[in-house]
């Protein structure tokens, strides 16, 4: 059994805190139903389920810890991990930055479950394989892609007497889409956490629609271009961001947050007007756990308030340090935008360039967040509100600090979560000006 309730949950920690000889003792106990279907080339090649759950024991003398995992649950297993941490504790060096665990919280439960998602089949993974397999066979496309749905629950409990109990559901969906020739490529991804809301139908026709129009690319000259970033393509960017957004780091003089000659940027005018960003573990369309690594209440609350940086994230022990308040890390990123669509956009474009992916991101310069990375499976030349013709995919170098200042209009956001990103995400389409593409690439 890799899923239990909230009351199997606390007997099993409960046992372990008992267990407990340490100074302080912290036990996670979770587990997830796992199902998958993958195809490619316009075959499903693999399809499985994985259940699985572990128990995570951390305990410390003093400023000394250590930290044991372990998959079987019987009395003799518990008695086994708990000692055994014990032991690895007493031969650790102390951790100068060790914090006590923290104590007695009330959370409130965040809407991250659905029966609907939990109760997802083989068939119906077998059903999404087909909607997008059969429409590219018939086109003479080549399709590849990846369904994984997520049933799975978290639970805590510690020596102070915090515990925390919750269920979350999650389905992600990506898939791309060849011509026979490999000139032209489509991409398509979605995320959420109610089945429901997922609709292969219509996935699929846009990753269709892009390897089709895609097939005979033009080369551009690298330059500063409008461009228009898809959701998924805006989402990579900021999320390597919001890394930067750590208080430790924006007081040591190690971010782009940091003032020269000390002290931070909070509350200063960084971003367009227009850029709002927040945190609710509450949000409807994007929950998220109502506690974050540490155990720590997650709040709402800004990070962006129309361009002014309102947050920046304390660890507990920068927090002490500082004297400033530790909050719970944030899980989603919402961020505002309009109403239009990405094909809006594109009417209201008189030149530009539209992005589907942005792909392989890596960084440049830690200060400035200059990033790096290439454009992918679907990149195109705007000209009076139509696309004209697809271009040969570029690599870019820009800051989304600066991409974040060059807005001309956002879209409205929808729900992203990225494979590199530990946030779910609400992100518009984009439409900024000079972006910066410094060279051609050969990515299909």
């Amino acid at each position: 059994m890799s899923i239990y309730t909230e009351e199997q949950a606390k007997a099993i920690l409960d046992k372990v805190i008992k267990l407990s000889q340490a100074d302080e003792c912290t036990a996670t106990l979770s587990g997830s139903i796992t199902g998958n279907i993958r195809f490619a080339l316009n075959n499903v090649s693999t399809s499985g389920i994985v259940s699985n759950a572990q128990l995570i024991v951390q305990s410390a003398f003093g400023k000394r810890e250590g930290i044991t995992t372990i998959n079987s649950f019987d009395d003799a297993s518990l008695e086994r991990v708990v000692r055994r941490s014990e032991e690895l504790a007493r031969l650790a060096p102390e951790n100068p930055e060790y914090m006590p665990i923290i104590d007695k919280q009330d959370y409130k439960p965040s809407p991250t479950f659905v029966q609907a998602t939990a109760d997802i089949t083989p068939e119906q993974r077998a059903q999404v394989a087909a909607a997008s397999i059969g429409p590219s066979k018939d086109g003479n496309l080549i399709a590849a892609g990846f369904l994984q749905d997520e049933n799975g629950f978290f639970a805590f409990a510690n020596s102070k007497g915090n515990f925390g109990y919750q269920k979350a559901t999650n389905v992600n969906y990506t898939c791309t889409v060849r011509t026979e020739d490999g000139r032209g490529s489509g991409w398509v991804t979605r995320n959420s956490g109610d089945i429901r809301d997922f609709d292969a139908d219509d996935a699929i026709a846009v990753a269709i629609q892009k390897a089709r129009d895609s097939a005979e690319a033009k080369a551009l000259e690298p330059g500063k271009y409008t461009v228009i970033l898809e959701p998924a393509a805006a989402a990579g960017l900021i999320s390597f961001m919001m890394f930067f957004f750590d208080a430790r780091q924006a007081d040591e003089g190690r971010s782009f947050l940091s003032k020269k000659g000390g002290g931070t940027r909070l509350g200063e005018q960084v971003y367009d007007p227009r850029v709002n960003i927040m945190a609710d573990p509450w949000h409807p369309e994007a929950a998220v756990m109502p506690w974050d690594q540490q155990g720590l209440p997650r709040e709402k609350h800004p990070i962006i308030k129309d361009g002014k940086v309102e947050y920046l994230q304390y660890s507990r022990f920068w927090a002490k340090e500082k004297g400033k308040r530790a909050m719970g890390q944030p899980g989603n990123l919402l961020m505002a935008g309009g109403d239009k669509s990405t094909a809006d956009l594109v009417k209201g474009t008189q030149k530009g360039i539209l992005v589907t992916r942005t792909w392989y991101i890596r960084m440049v310069d830690p200060q400035t967040v200059l990033l790096t990375g290439l454009t992918r499976d679907g990149t195109f030349y705007i000209e009076n509100g139509e696309i004209k013709h697809p271009v040969k995919n570029f690599r870019f170098n820009e800051s989304p600090v600066i991409m974040l200042n060059n807005i001309e209009e956002l879209g409205k956001p929808v729900r992203i979560s990225g494979d590199e990103s530990p946030f779910t995400m609400m992100i518009p389409p984009m439409k900024l000006r000079d972006f910066t593409f410094s060279s051609l690439s050969d990515a299909v």
